[in-house]
């Protein structure tokens, strides 16, 4: 086919490669500017889980475990929590992610942002515990159930996003990894 010629290029194929962890490192750096367009009124949005789920989901080897971690500890990072509370949380939703595998590759339309909103909803709730634990109290619960509204409405644009980035850029050199 013409034109993809430079798909063969190996840098062009270890650029497509760190795609998917480069998305969710940005997610999460962007989540955390120190500029709110909602002045703080809203919760944060985690774009760092987005990527996370999308490619953990579709393209496991581009985004394994160990970069479930390390997205999850620049969320602490950058968010100035605890340290340790996003990275358990963003890993504890992989494995979900990971052992349901089959079961939320076949959703699609509603489903696929349900099968996100499951996942998300199991990284709140470990982040919740972790925090409960960590205080010995319950936080609030209204702040969690509008973080989790919040992400799920963010979710359905970042998946049209990450589904054009797999589609032109990903996705053709998926026999080239």
């Amino acid at each position: 086919m013409p034109g993809h010629e430079l798909y063969n290029l190996p840098g062009l194929r270890f650029l497509a490669a760190l795609v998917p962890f480069s998305l969710a490192i940005i997610g999460t750096v962007a989540a955390n500017f120190p500029i709110s367009v909602t002045n703080g009124f809203l919760p944060v949005p985690l774009f760092g889980l987005m990527p996370v789920y999308f490619w953990g989901l579709l393209r496991p080897d581009l985004m394994p475990p160990w970069a479930a971690l390390l997205v999850g500890l620049s969320e602490d990072l950058l968010s100035g929590g605890a340290p340790g509370i996003w990275a358990l949380s963003f890993v504890v939703s992989y494995t979900f992610i990971d052992r349901q595998r089959d079961s939320l590759a076949s959703l699609a339309g509603y489903g696929a942002i349900l099968g996100f909103a499951t996942a998300l909803l199991i990284a709140t709730g470990a982040a919740f515990a972790i925090v409960a634990i960590y205080y010995w109290r319950l936080p609030p619960i209204a702040p969690v159930i509008v973080s989790i509204a919040i992400n799920v409405l963010w979710y359905v644009p970042a998946l049209w996003f990450m589904g054009k980035i797999q589609h032109y850029l990903v996705g053709p050199l998926r026999s080239d990894f």
